[in-house]
């Protein structure tokens, strides 16, 4: 899933991916390093890059939480730059 919103909604049992695109932003430049900031309470199971997207799996989280996830990317042009996204956690 791409980002056109910076929220979503999980519940704690399910394993999902989600995306930050960096398409827009990047222009011609391209991704070199992408690392998520995850806090306490909910798990990054794994994550993936590509030379435009961020992608983090995540799992867990307390129900009735929410959480603010962290892209953080460095680029081959020398910036760096973050997108948060916020995810609620809630039994479906």
């Amino acid at each position: 899933m791409s980002i056109t919103s910076n929220e979503f909604t999980k519940d704690p049992d399910a394993l999902l991916d989600y995306m930050v695109d960096w398409t827009k932003w990047l222009g011609t430049d391209t991704i070199s390093l992408s690392t998520w900031i995850v806090p306490t309470g909910i798990t990054k199971h794994a994550d993936t890059n590509t030379t435009k997207t961020g992608t983090i799996e995540l799992l867990g989280g307390a129900v009735d939480k929410t959480y603010e996830v962290v892209n953080r990317i460095d680029t081959d042009g020398g910036r760096i730059n973050d997108q948060t996204i916020v995810i609620h956690i809630k039994d479906k």
